[in-house]
């Protein structure tokens, strides 16, 4: 039996009676999380661009943050891109990446256009999840650290699937939905810092929902399109550098969406900065730090984080988000990091920048010893010549096994979702999506979102 196969009987199978209530929660969680950050991200450039170049394009599916309506595709390519605008969407570490941002764009698009349920929605979600987790373990991260986006690579993979399963392809077409999808995999990190990384997104939720649309109407694919020695493993990883047994071991036992869960950012930048903004900010709180109190910070995370993190000169507020430079002088300096700090030209603040001048990122020497490769630690040089330090070795919400809680996640959906909507409104989304799977139809949540959308 080929990968494709294999994932396609699972994926064709998968029902929402059998979910465990943990992942019901979990599901309720990322989808709340991801509307929030798509409706904040639905103004940003990025966003703007990839709307006019899809427009224009008659359909049913809502461009989030618009009282506009296209195909799903473009929706997908629109929505998904708005959802990774602002690099404060969910994240996996099992995937290396943001698990949810390709999928749900996809999903939602195809949901309100079809008329599915919320229990529908929140099934196609979920498989769509475990999907990309499973082809995850057999390729990171080599895959990662080769220079490939995990986010898109694998998320298309994800979005096939969801598709797959929420328009109730067979286990024959659902496997050929995921070898098209093969095809379409692309990302590469070099793009980070840009539009294009976010963009990356939008097209993995876009060319997803086309493959498993190729699929229902009768395309073809080959068998093989992950084992073949010119197929997804061998092309993407190399010989030797890939597990497909890995990714066929332990299909929703437990479902990943559970274990190792879901990471709500609480910071809106790249998590691999979050743990030293998390440090940084305990010892602003422990010491009750200033900039002008400091002389030297020292930021060490490992190196795998470092080669994308290591940017002490940014050159615009989506390269800021990848700076561990710049967010744990914005940590020092003002004891928070928060969407207004990558907005514009917040990133060329003179005081800002004179704080940065003080921080140093290097590798953590104690990189192997960590548990997984998410810790950090900050030290603090003094001018009065003492020495504070604080090691950090996940960021809070970073797993399921230190979530977030209720509290801040329904405060970041309702900060995101103020960018668009009107506080009303984002109170009954916000209640609404506590209970999505209570939803008979998914385009009278969209409707309502539409009619909630601030007037120009």
């Amino acid at each position: 039996m080929t990968m494709a196969q294999w994932l396609g009987e699972r994926i064709a199978a998968f029902r929402f009676e059998d979910l465990p209530a943990e992942a019901l929660r979990w599901a309720r969680i990322g989808i709340i999380d991801t509307v929030g950050v798509t409706l904040a991200g639905a103004s940003e450039p990025c966003a703007r661009i990839a709307h006019a170049v899809a427009s224009p394009s008659l359909g049913d599916a809502l461009v989030f943050g618009r009282r506009e309506r296209m195909k799903p595709s473009d929706a997908a390519l629109v929505n998904g891109t708005a959802a990774h605008a602002l690099d404060f969407d969910d994240c996996s570490n099992t995937l290396g990446g943001h698990p949810s941002a390709p999928i749900l764009p996809a999903l939602f698009a195809l949901a309100e256009c079809s008329h599915a349920s919320g229990r529908e929605l929140v099934a196609a979600y979920v498989a769509g999840f475990e999907a990309q987790a499973r082809l995850a373990h057999a390729v990171n991260f080599h895959h990662y650290d080769k220079g490939w986006h995990p986010t898109a690579t694998l998320g298309v993979f994800g979005a096939c699937a969801a598709a797959a399963r929420l328009m109730r392809l067979d286990a024959k077409q659902t496997a050929t939905a995921l070898s098209i999808a093969a095809s379409f995999a692309s990302g590469v990190k070099a793009n980070f810092g840009t539009m294009t990384k976010p963009l990356h997104v939008g097209h993995a939720s876009r060319n997803g929902l086309i493959a498993a649309q190729l699929a229902r109407e009768g395309f073809t694919a080959g068998d093989e399109a992950f084992e073949h020695r010119q197929g997804f493993f061998n092309v993407y990883n190399g010989a030797g550098h890939y597990d497909a047994d890995a990714a066929m071991r332990s299909w929703a036992e437990p479902l990943d969406i559970v274990e190792p869960g879901i990471a709500i950012k609480q910071y809106p930048c790249c998590g691999s900065t979050h743990p030293a903004i998390d440090a940084m900010l305990m010892l602003v709180a422990e010491h009750r730090l200033t900039p002008e109190q400091v002389e030297r910070v020292i930021s060490r995370t490992h190196p795998r984080r470092l080669q994308h993190t290591n940017r002490p000169h940014p050159q615009s507020a989506l390269d800021a988000k990848f700076s561990v430079q710049y967010c744990v002088a914005r940590a020092l300096a003002q004891g928070r990091v928060v969407l207004s700090d990558f907005e514009d030209d917040a990133y060329a603040d003179p005081d800002i920048q004179s704080v940065m001048r003080k921080v140093t990122a290097e590798p953590d020497p104690l990189a192997d010893q960590q548990p997984d490769h998410f810790g950090a630690e900050v030290v603090v040089e003094l001018r009065d010549g003492r020495r504070v330090s604080k090691r950090v070795a996940r960021a809070a919400g970073r797993t399921s096994a230190n979530p977030l809680p209720d509290a801040r996640i329904e405060a970041k959906f309702l900060d995101c979702a103020s960018h668009a909507l009107g506080r009303d409104a984002c109170e009954r989304a916000l209640a609404a999506l506590w209970q999505v799977e209570r939803m008979a139809d998914v385009a009278a949540f969209t409707a309502q979102i539409e009619a909630g959308l601030k007037r120009d």
